[in-house]
């Protein structure tokens, strides 16, 4: 059994992610305003929409990143409440990505994967390394494990943050954008990545511009804009007959 396999293990009938009436402003402005969403085990979600729409404080609120200002969200059946316990565990359901590496420079690409094992869970260092080892294969860089970040191109270092959040064997991967700091020609390697996580069945809540990785991994998409979900639907029905106005005009945009 893989990973990825083991993680899936849960009734596929109930949502993995519940999201109901999610609000979060930050000061006069409303930048998630009702949101209300399930994701089910095993779904690849992908989430569009313009700049400051509110996809990214949606993700940060997920993994209680940002605190809302109210509604819910239940990750496995549990809500996230005000408990830091109880928070701490959630959160190590739910594995992230963000735009950013932010790897530990220090450290080396095995160091950096097996410091959330080790520190958070206990691990031994034997078991935590075995994993570790396996995650780097998974990601396609097995040869990078005493690389420091600085001896990475940035693909390979987004691949590490990947690994490093698989490590923590999540429930859930929710990814920021992760492809935003890439140069052109090091995307591909990241979505391949992204893509072969999708086809073992883990659960992903991806934030992307990339339209080719959503009509190839997607299930569903969802159309953000001013802090609010504006359309839910298929990357087929996406592409070809969006119902929205606005998601209309922001596909017209960005698919040119």
């Amino acid at each position: 059994m893989s990973v990825i396999d083991s993680l899936q293990t849960h009734n596929a009938e109930t949502p993995i992610v519940k999201i109901r009436d999610l609000h979060k402003r930050f000061g006069r402005t409303h930048a998630v305003h009702g949101v209300s969403l399930d994701v089910q085990r095993g779904e690849v979600v992908v989430i569009i929409g313009p700049s400051g729409s509110g996809k990214s404080t949606l993700l940060r609120c997920v993994n209680r990143l940002e605190v809302p200002n109210g509604g819910t969200i239940h990750i496995d059946g549990q809500e996230l409440t005000n408990n830091e316990q109880q928070i701490n565990r959630i959160r190590a359901d739910v594995g992230m990505v963000f735009q950013q590496f932010n790897l530990f420079p220090h450290k080396t690409a095995l160091e950096n994967i097996t410091m959330g094992p080790i520190v958070v869970k206990g691990w031994e260092q034997t078991r935590a390394h075995a994993l570790a080892h396996e995650l780097l294969v998974k990601v396609g860089i097995p040869e990078k494990a005493d690389s420091y970040p600085d001896q990475l191109s940035g693909g390979q270092q987004q691949r590490v943050a990947i690994a490093r959040a698989l490590a923590m064997q999540p429930k859930v991967m929710l990814f920021d954008e992760p492809t935003s700091a890439l140069d052109p020609e090091m995307i591909k390697e990241v979505l391949d990545v992204m893509l072969d996580l999708a086809g073992e069945g883990m659960t992903m809540l991806v934030v992307s511009h990339e339209m080719g990785f959503a009509r190839a991994a997607a299930r569903r998409i969802v159309f953000m804009d001013e802090g609010q979900i504006v359309e839910i639907t298929t990357p087929e029905a996406l592409f070809t007959a969006p119902k929205h106005e606005r998601t209309k005009r922001f596909l017209s945009q960005i698919l040119q």
